[in-house]
């Protein structure tokens, strides 16, 4: 039977029906293991050798982390010296020194201090050792994250001192100077790795509704510190912000590489386990796994063939990709064959290249997420780790979603799962190297994203659902199946795979206070714009539809699920609502 997934209906222009996600923006929200279910409680120990893949994962990426540091501290001291706002600091430290008083000197004292040496080492530990000896709260990966976030902070903090020499601002300092350079501000990269780390920890390891006030004021904490240390005339402004950054990084490379997957973490079921009594329909014919061999490796297929082995599907087929046929012509030849189960182990290029063969036939489909962004994955609210995946989608249940139809100059029509677009995603994602999404995981596309911002605005013509087409300038079309992205943000609220509609996003900010606007708008998960506007400029604007013609004045680049295609001057795009069948997990399984 099909899972139920409650949602919300809202009334759109012209009559018709959007369905919303829940308040809380959550899809399928993972559930703690029951008795029976075979699932480990939180905080499994990895084996060896998955901690030896992050280990060689945090270093790797460390390397990167402390030349992008050193690198933009070499440009601040030198190219960029005399180019405004840093040509301003000065003035910034010496207005700061003039609004000294007493209180403020008391005050900015004591929040400095919340990131000193003494104060960061004691509460780190203090963190960890609750984090796995206070009873029902035994997490061991939770806390090895904080210790190595923590530490990678420093280590790269020494680097970059030592490596960019920057003197401290020429006013009076209330605290003796350290040895290291100005650049970047340790207290501050210390405060942002220590706090920011257990604000990540309260939203994605705790419920309740005091988690995210509690997660916004550790979040202030370090801001606070780096304040104070400018006002004490310790650090410049770009010290600070480089502070915030080393911090920031630190957290988002050991925590990609420790805690990536749900907040519930669903492993496999024990080899020991026995299958269910009565075996799911598609457990009873035949299961083909087509995989994309240059990310899923022998290991990990003999990983997935035990999790198959487990619930029900002996003998399983497993068929690779090749660079000519990504996955759809093996997946309409299984088809052909029988196969009453069709497993994918890839990215979302994969799975929308078997989405094509599967559309309409009614098998469903297993996603094993193995590549870089795996949003399909994740907005299924799978796992993932790929035996962890597979095992929670097997014991799942079928469930029709939709798939976006695309068609356009130069581009052949094709379905699309998660996403498709045109202009700076679809630039970022072409200006991304293999080499760096393999080293860096998906942070490359936001490098890659910064690159292309000076990119000139797009001018395009929108017709949604026979409306009468509307003009527009943007930086960024998205069509959207699903509404999330990497690291769980919303940037498509409204977008559900199942309601029978798409969404289709127009991104166009202006400036400082437009970036902003559209960061505000995307973290509240308030779309700003309307289908009966006809004119002005907001940062972000949501139209819902059937059926969409998109023409811009000169050719664009475009994407679909996350790959490139040829640049064109249209998109034309219909919904197939309930096209294709998926596992997904059950609510309260």
């Amino acid at each position: 039977m099909p899972t139920d997934i409650p949602e919300r209906r809202t009334a759109l222009p012209g009559g018709r029906v959007s369905a919303m996600p829940p308040p809380d923006g959550s899809y399928v929200p993972s559930t703690p293991p029951g008795p029976g279910t075979g699932r480990p409680r939180r905080g499994a120990p990895r084996t060896a050798a998955g901690m030896s893949r992050a280990a060689g994962v945090i270093a790797s990426t460390a390397v990167c982390q402390a030349a992008l540091m050193v690198g933009l501290g070499l440009l601040v001291t030198g190219p960029a010296a005399r180019v405004w706002p840093l040509t301003s600091e000065d003035e910034v430290t010496d207005a700061l020194a003039r609004a000294r008083t007493g209180t403020l000197d008391a005050v900015s004292l004591v929040v400095s201090g919340a990131g000193d040496t003494a104060t960061v080492v004691v509460g780190t530990l203090l963190a960890c050792l609750a984090l796995l000896l206070v009873p029902r709260l035994p997490r061991w990966r939770d806390a090895l994250f904080l210790a190595v976030a923590v530490s990678l902070q420093s280590l790269v903090f020494l680097v970059i001192t030592a490596a960019v020499d920057r003197t401290r601002p020429d006013v009076e300092r209330l605290d003796a100077s350290p040895p290291t350079s100005s650049y970047t501000s340790g207290h501050t990269g210390a405060a942002t790795a220590l706090y920011a780390g257990l604000a990540v920890l309260v939203l994605h390891r705790t419920k309740g509704p005091w988690r995210r006030a509690v997660a916004v004021l550790l979040l202030l904490v370090p801001l606070l510190v780096g304040i104070a240390r400018a006002y004490r005339g310790m650090h410049h402004p770009t010290d600070v912000v480089g502070g915030l950054l080393n911090g920031g990084l630190a957290l988002l490379v050991v925590g990609r590489a420790l805690l990536a997957g749900p907040h519930v973490p669903a492993a496999a079921p024990a080899r020991h386990e026995t299958a269910p009594r009565t075996p799911p329909e598609h457990a009873r014919g035949r299961t083909a796994v087509v995989f994309n061999p240059t990310v899923t490796d022998e290991a990990a297929c003999a990983g997935l063939r035990r999790v198959l082995e487990d619930h029900g599907h002996h003998g399983a087929d497993f068929v690779a990709t090749t660079a000519d046929d990504p996955g759809e012509g093996q997946t309409a030849q299984a088809v052909r064959e029988g196969a009453s189960l069709v497993v994918v182990c890839g990215g979302d290029g994969t799975v929308r290249a078997a989405a094509e063969a599967l559309a309409g036939t009614g098998v469903p489909l297993a996603v094993v997420p193995c590549g870089t962004g795996n949003l399909l994955a994740r907005n299924l609210g799978l796992p993932v780790k790929p035996a962890e995946a597979l095992a929670v989608a097997l014991r799942g249940a079928p469930h029709r979603i939709d798939l976006g139809r695309i068609e356009g100059d130069a581009m052949a029509p094709a379905h699309f799962t998660v996403m498709s677009g045109a202009g700076l995603d679809a630039a970022m994602l072409e200006s991304t190297s293999d080499r760096a999404k393999a080293l860096l995981g998906w942070p490359a596309y936001v490098m890659a994203g910064l690159r292309e911002l000076r990119a000139p605005r797009m001018r395009l013509t929108v017709g949604v659902d026979g409306a009468r087409p509307l003009r527009r300038t943007a930086r960024m079309v998205l069509i959207a199946n699903t509404g999330k992205v990497q690291g769980g943000a919303a940037l498509v609220p409204a977008a559900r795979p199942d309601d029978g509609l798409l969404d289709l996003m127009i991104l166009d900010p202006r400036g400082p206070s437009g970036w902003l606007g559209a960061v505000v708008s995307l973290v509240r998960r308030r779309p700003q714009g309307d289908t009966g506007r006809a004119g002005g400029s907001r940062p972000v604007e949501y139209f819902t539809f059937r059926h969409a013609d998109i023409r811009f004045d000169a050719p664009q680049p475009r994407e679909l699920d996350g790959d490139p295609v040829a640049p064109g001057r249209r998109l034309t795009v219909r919904v197939r609502p309930g096209a294709l069948t998926v596992l997904m997990p059950v609510r309260g399984e």
